[in-house]
């Protein structure tokens, strides 16, 4: 049985997806507020959190950024703004998937069990990784190249983990969409573009050079091994 932290300011929204979700075989706990959620999250170790971007006080956003400062717990944010913009603020603060109001209660589950799965899988292959300079430990979210540590966002970490796992192999932008964020996004090719290009500038001693992320063109993206 899994347990999911559920942050929203809505008792009634709580109390019928907890119900829900029960009859899924896991146990919710709800936080009305952000700094309620932090506290849960210290406290509780939740496997998955729910978190509503609309919130008074502390919003869903600047929670967020609070809980990957202490946690890769994956998070599936609520919300009733369906921009590219959002999409992409809430990737890049480290969200693992993103659900628009309204929403049906089947569609969050399937949500939920897809993102629990990528998750187990993720902490199944936890060694520590490394390619010529650059080492990646998965545990502790560290990436180093050449010694120095370098400071990835948790949308750039889990796609410079998806290259070191299989060095040498040519990802199609599609295929990179799907493992970071799930296959129901694998249209969004314009995510991969932007984030191969802010990653670059990290990793690569010369980003318009590149000695680790290669573009094979009409293909995709390697990791030169």
């Amino acid at each position: 049985m899994s347990t999911i932290l559920f942050i929203d300011d809505d008792p009634s929204l709580h109390n019928l997806l907890s119900q829900y979700l029960e009859q899924q075989q896991h146990h919710v706990i709800h936080a009305a507020d952000g700094r309620e959620g932090l506290r849960q999250l210290f406290e509780q170790r939740p496997d998955l959190i729910v978190l509503d971007v609309m919130m008074p006080n502390l919003d869903g956003w600047s929670t967020l950024e609070r809980i990957r400062e202490m946690s890769s717990v994956p998070v599936i944010l609520l919300t009733a703004k369906d921009t590219e913009a959002d999409k992409l603020k809430g990737f890049r603060l480290g969200g693992d998937d993103y659900v628009t109001k309204p929403f049906s209660f089947a569609e969050l589950s399937v949500r939920i069990e897809a993102v629990l799965k990528r998750s187990a899988g993720n902490k199944m292959q936890s060694h520590i990784l490394q390619v010529g300079g650059l080492i990646l430990d998965p545990i502790r979210h560290l990436v180093t190249r050449d010694g120095q540590p370098i400071e990835l966002t948790p949308t750039e970490f889990k796609l410079l983990e998806v290259f070191m796992r299989a060095p040498g192999q040519v990802f199609t932008q599609e295929h990179l969409v799907s493992k970071v964020w799930g296959d129901e996004y694998a249209d969004e090719v314009g995510y991969i573009r932007r984030y191969i290009w802010h990653l670059r500038q990290k990793i690569e001693p010369e980003p318009n050079d590149p000695t680790y992320l290669h573009n094979e063109r009409g293909i995709g993206y390697k990791l030169k091994a």
